[in-house]
């Protein structure tokens, strides 16, 4: 039996034997109803506007909704109308053109078409929970008008004049943003993010802004994250990668307009110092136009290239510190040749295709000029100082972690690192070799002290820490990486495609099989049975006959390529794993054209052989347990070991806590 004391406590919530029984019969029957729908995203790249219209939609399935609900009674155009409806609610309600087309007609027949999808998509909760989901304001309306008989003629009757005070009250736009609202609201129980939020597309601010606003949702870092986590800390190396990067990708506005981070002075630095080099090679590779911050495509190759010299320096200092990384290799700088024009990597020379470097010195390569230094105390100071930026880094704290163990569901975004023997990689740590799971949990504890730790009380711990950001974001035993390293500057300064490869690590070659996928997830404690992996990072390129699936059905790569960079090679825009009561899914993307058709191709991949229930779920086991502490209560109420409490004596014990904890 538990502990008396623990029973007293839970007794002060469930004061009599009828309340203790009243939520085992709630708590039981919650764990009879299917379970909710799970949807896995990866690497989401700041493509806001794909990702937003994949949450409202649920990739897809509102879309079956409407179709399942109207069938015939809808043309494509109307249901397609429809969904879009519920997708930008308060986009379309506002829209001058629409408004000039809305009638009092309209508003009712559209809230009876968003009343009969609600009924649908609600039709597998508990009555409690769709109604906790519902805006206060309108939830006794809605509650009616979901659960009315309308085959009694009285009920009819009673559903025409809420309508018609509706109208007449002048409220139905509103409440048709609320129906809309509640839809998306209902069709995702549960998110899990597998890492790349960041980097690439135009806003990634606006998706952590959209995450925050979610009722449930994880996410399992992934190096771009990381990269901006070490920046957000004031890593150097992390924050002139995070500008390379936004400086390569024309991102200006997540920087300036999303984050506040002032770029001006990296601009003015870059005109100054490499003024008449045309930085061919440092161009944008995406020219959309930024809404708020538009720069010219010179200017933002020349701040790409400063930026980047920046980089090999910071990156040259950091790998001196750290000779437990091993990436002597890696430093390039020293290894130019500045008369010849020639760097050799690997034993090997070759020549460089851009060789005007003002701001190296040769004798002492990695060392910032004075400018520099200034630029970077200016950028630190930005990133460490932005309020957005801080509350959406908090996030991926507090939400998140290198992996995650759901419902037999393995969850990380690049790999567990192993060897060519199919074992477990040991990265060398300060603690001992960490491998396996062990490496994963040593990542975030140093993530966790980059973060929390105190500068002043331990600064090299706090150095420590924060440098540990950049190997997560690029080192060859990263977790997050998974290769063997990156080539950021051949990419930049050889004309030698063969260079820029980067050998992946031996996971994904072994990963495609299903007795290495077992020994992993036995490794995290995931029943190999049931069990899978699902997996971002790295782009499924179905133009080459690539499949997401991988080991026999235990293996999901997730990561199809949202990012319009990378649909030129993927030929798709990514996918999404949905997971519910029936089956596993996967929703392959279409590029994302916002008002158009965008539904994806939805193919289910392993149906479950009896629907899954609430009560075989994590958040079940969770459920049985208090069930479990209720049942022993109910008992103890019953032995005499605990005196029942009416309401009156409950509340006076809680005036009296309320007094010793506030004192007046």
């Amino acid at each position: 039996m538990r502990d008396l004391d623990y029973l007293k406590l839970l007794a002060r919530q469930f004061p009599t034997a009828t309340a203790a029984g009243t939520e085992i019969i709630n708590l039981r029957a919650i764990c009879g109803l299917p379970k909710g729908t799970e949807y896995f995203f990866s690497d989401l790249h700041g493509e806001s506007e794909a990702f937003i219209y994949l949450m409202r939609s649920s990739s897809g399935i509102v879309r079956a909704k409407i179709d399942e609900t109207f069938g015939n009674l809808l043309t494509e155009g109307e249901q397609l109308a429809l969904a879009n409806l519920i997708y930008y609610p308060r986009e379309i309600m506002a829209d001058p053109e629409h408004k000039a087309l809305e009638t009092p007609e309209w508003q009712k027949i559209t809230i009876n078409r968003l009343i009969s999808i609600c009924r649908v998509v609600s039709s597998k909760y508990t009555r409690s929970k769709v109604r906790k989901k519902m805006p206060k304001d309108f939830a006794y309306t809605i509650d009616e008008l979901l659960h009315l008989d309308t085959s009694d003629e009285d009920k009819k009757m009673y559903h025409h004049e809420i309508m018609r005070a509706i109208i007449d009250t002048d409220i139905g736009e509103d409440f048709i943003i609320a129906l809309s609202e509640l839809i998306q609201n209902l069709t995702i129980d549960n998110l899990h993010i597998i890492g790349d939020i960041f980097d690439r597309g135009p806003h990634a601010d606006i998706i952590m802004e959209e995450l925050g606003n979610f009722h449930d949702v994880d996410i399992q870092w992934g190096n771009h994250d990381a990269d901006w986590m070490g920046a957000a800390c004031g890593n150097p190396a992390c924050i002139a990668n995070v500008l390379r990067i936004a400086t390569a990708y024309n991102s200006f506005d997540v920087l300036e307009d999303g984050y506040g981070i002032n770029l001006r002075p990296l601009s003015m630095y870059a005109e100054e110092v490499y003024k008449g080099d045309e930085c061919r090679y440092f161009r944008p590779h995406i020219l959309d136009e930024n809404v708020s911050d538009s720069v010219h495509a010179e200017l933002a190759a020349r701040m790409c290239k400063a930026i980047s010299i920046i980089l090999f320096k910071e990156e040259g200092k950091l790998i001196r510190r750290h000779p437990e990384y091993e990436l002597e290799h890696r430093m390039l700088l020293h290894r130019i040749d500045f008369e010849k024009g020639t760097v050799e990597i690997d034993g090997k020379t070759y020549p460089l295709r851009d060789t005007n470097f003002p701001s190296i010195d040769p004798k002492d390569p990695y060392r910032l000029t004075e400018k520099e230094q200034e630029l970077m105390d200016t950028l630190i100071y930005s990133f460490t100082h932005s309020r957005l930026l801080k509350k959406h880094i908090r996030f991926l704290f507090t939400n998140g972690a290198m992996y995650k163990v759901v419902n037999d569901n393995l969850l990380f975004h690049g790999c567990i690192p192993l060897n060519p023997d199919g074992s477990f990689l040991a990265l060398r740590t300060a603690s001992g070799e960490k491998a396996g799971r062990a490496l994963m949990d040593y990542c975030y504890e140093r993530a966790v002290d980059a973060y929390f730790m105190d500068g002043e009380t331990d600064p090299q711990g706090k150095l420590y820490a924060t440098d540990f950001f950049w190997y997560l974001w690029c080192g060859p035993k990263s977790p997050l990486f998974g290769k063997a390293r990156i080539t950021t500057f051949e990419h930049c300064f050889l004309e030698d495609e063969s260079t820029y490869a980067e050998e992946y690590n031996p996971y994904y070659s072994f990963s495609k099989e299903e007795d290495c996928v077992n020994r992993i997830l036995e490794e995290f404690g995931v029943n190999p049975e049931v069990g899978h992996i699902v997996n971002g990072h790295v782009p499924v390129k179905t133009t080459k006959g690539e499949s997401p699936i991988k080991a026999n059905g235990k293996l999901f790569v997730i990561d199809g390529g949202i990012s319009k960079a990378y649909h030129s090679k993927t030929g798709i825009a990514g996918y999404t794993l949905i997971y519910n009561s029936r089956h596993l899914a996967l929703a392959e993307h279409k590029d994302f054209r916002k008002g158009e058709e965008n539904t994806p191709e939805i193919q289910i991949v392993e149906q479950m052989k009896d629907r899954v229930r609430v009560g075989e779920t994590d958040n079940g086991r969770e459920l049985r347990q208090q069930i479990a502490d209720l049942e022993e209560l109910l008992q103890a109420y019953r032995n005499g070991d605990i005196r029942e409490r009416g309401e009156t004596v409950f509340r006076s014990d809680l005036a009296a806590i309320g007094e010793r904890r506030f004192p007046k």
